[in-house]
């Protein structure tokens, strides 16, 4: 099955972006995933299954860590494909 996870940590910060952001970024680019989108207001990444939950977990476990408040996150089948 193939997923698409939407997600973006708080608080915002216009100005710069704050370490949890910066985090996030990180653990997606470095994740086996493509279609990856990253803007200031919202993340978007596709994969497999397998994937797209490997970096939801390391996304949700070091963006705490790096100080996030909310992770406000929403996970979509979008197709079947690669595992």
């Amino acid at each position: 099955m193939r997923l698409r996870v939407e997600f973006t940590t708080e608080p915002f910060d216009l100005d710069e972006a704050p370490a949890h952001a910066l985090v996030a970024r990180q653990v997606i680019e470095a994740a086996e995933l493509d279609e990856v989108d990253v803007g200031p207001f919202g993340n978007t990444a596709e994969g497999g299954t397998d994937a797209v939950l490997t970096a939801v977990e390391a996304l949700l476990r070091k963006t705490l860590e790096a100080g996030a408040t909310r992770i406000s996150l929403q996970v979509n089948v979008v197709g079947e494909g690669q595992e």
